[in-house]
C-alpha cells in the first residue's frame, strides 16, 4: 500500500508539474528555476494539498487549477481569463472565484486581470472596472467603474442595483423593442436558433404565466445566455414574443402557437414565415420552376445577396430548421433540392 500510495502521489505531481513545464520549457530557463516556479504556482492555487488522487481523478476545479497554474508560473504582469468558471458547479465556481481575488489582491503578479464573461453577478462580484461589448461589428458599449467595496455580497442592495443596471445596459442593445428593431429594416436577419430552441422558450414561457426576465431564463434552463438571447430573438421575429426592455411575454400569436396542436403550430409557423423577405423570395422562385423546386445553392446566393455581411451557411442551417419545422419546404440532403410543399 505503501509503494501504491507513493506511486499515486508522484503521479499525479508529475501529470501537474509536465503541465506548467510544457510552458517553462521553451524560456530555456534552469531546471532548478523550473521547479521553483512549478511549485510556487501550484502552491498559489492551491493544488498542493490534493496530491493524493489519481489523474484521472482531477475534478473540473482542480483542472482549473492547473490552468491558471500554467499562466502564472510564466510570472505574467496581466492575466487573461475567457470564461474560467463557466466549465464547473456552482460551488467549484465560487471557490475558483475566491481563489482568483486572492491571488490578485495578494500584492505580487498578475498585477490586472482581464475576465470575459456573461455571468452578470460574476462580473460584479469581481470586476472593478466593467466593459460591456456590442457586436457586429464589436466594439466597447459602454464602461461601468464599479465602485463596491470588497468583500461583495451578493444580497447586498447596491450589488443587485448594479447588477440590474448591467442587464438594462444588455438588454437595451441585444433584445430591443419591436419598434425600434425594424424601423428602416428591410431585410430580417435570422438568429442562430434552431425551431426546436423556439418552441421550447414558447412553452417555457406558457408554463410560467406568459412570461419572465430573460436572465432568469438562461439561469433557469441552464442554458449560455447568447443562445437564450438567440431563440428569443427569433421567436421575436416570428411575432411569438414581444420583449418590453429585459422582460419575454408571449404575444397573441405566441399564445395560439402555445396553445395549439403539433399540425396547427406547424401552420402557424408557416404563415409567420411567409411574412420574412428571404423566405418570400424562395417561395417566388420555387413557384416558377418545375415541380416547384429550387437548389440548395439557389438558397446560399440569394442568402448572400440579401445579408452579404452574415454567414450564409449558418443561416442556411436556420432556413432549413424553420422550414422543415414549418412543413414549408421539404430539403432532400442527397440531391440539395428544396421542394415547395402544399399549404
Amino acid at each position: 500500500m505503501r509503494v501504491l500510495a507513493g506511486f499515486r502521489v508522484a503521479a499525479l505531481r508529475a501529470v501537474v508539474e509536465s503541465e506548467l513545464e510544457s510552458v517553462l520549457r521553451p524560456l530555456g530557463l534552469a531546471a532548478a528555476e523550473i521547479e521553483r516556479r512549478s511549485t510556487q504556482a501550484i502552491a498559489r492555487v492551491g493544488l498542493a494539498a490534493a496530491q493524493d488522487a489519481y489523474p484521472r481523478e482531477l475534478s473540473g476545479g482542480m483542472k482549473q487549477r492547473v490552468g491558471i497554474a500554467r499562466a502564472l508560473s510564466l510570472d505574467p504582469e496581466m492575466l487573461f481569463m475567457d470564461e474560467p468558471f463557466s466549465q464547473v458547479d456552482a460551488l467549484t465556481a465560487e471557490a475558483l472565484r475566491a481563489d482568483v481575488l486572492d491571488i490578485w489582491t495578494a500584492g505580487e503578479n498578475p498585477s490586472s486581470i482581464v475576465m470575459v464573461s456573461h455571468d452578470i453577478k460574476e462580473v460584479v462580484a469581481m470586476a472593478d472596472r466593467i466593459v460591456v461589448l456590442a457586436a457586429k461589428p464589436g466594439r466597447v458599449r459602454t464602461i461601468v467603474e464599479n465602485e463596491l467595496p470588497r468583500p461583495r455580497n451578493y444580497r447586498s442592495t447596491d450589488f443587485l442595483q448594479l447588477v440590474d443596471a448591467l442587464h438594462d445596459i444588455i438588454t437595451g442593445a441585444e433584445m430591443p423593442d419591436r419598434h425600434a428593431l425594424h424601423v428602416g429594416v428591410t431585410i430580417e436577419l435570422l438568429p442562430p436558433a434552431r425551431a426546436s430552441d423556439v418552441v421550447g422558450l414558447v412553452d417555457y414561457l406558457h408554463a410560467r404565466g406568459g412570461r419572465e426576465d430573460v436572465f432568469h431564463i438562461a439561469s433557469d434552463t441552464h442554458r449560455e445566455y447568447g443562445d437564450v438571447i438567440a431563440a428569443v430573438n427569433a421567436a421575436e421575429l416570428l411575432d411569438l414574443v414581444d420583449t418590453p426592455r429585459r422582460t419575454v411575454m408571449l404575444h397573441n400569436a405566441g399564445l395560439e402557437f402555445a396553445r395549439a396542436s403539433a399540425r396547427d403550430r406547424a401552420t402557424i409557423w408557416r404563415k409567420q414565415l411567409e411574412r420574412l423577405v428571404l423566405f418570400k423570395q424562395v417561395i417566388e422562385a420555387a413557384r416558377k420552376q418545375p415541380g416547384q423546386r429550387v437548389h440548395a445553392d439557389f438558397v446560399r446566393e440569394t442568402i448572400a445577396m440579401l445579408m452579404p455581411d452574415e454567414d450564409y451557411e449558418r443561416i442556411f442551417e436556420v432556413f432549413v430548421s424553420w422550414s422543415r419545422y414549418g412543413a414549408l419546404f421539404g430539403y432532400d440532403e442527397a440531391t440539395q433540392q428544396f421542394t415547395l410543399q402544399p399549404a
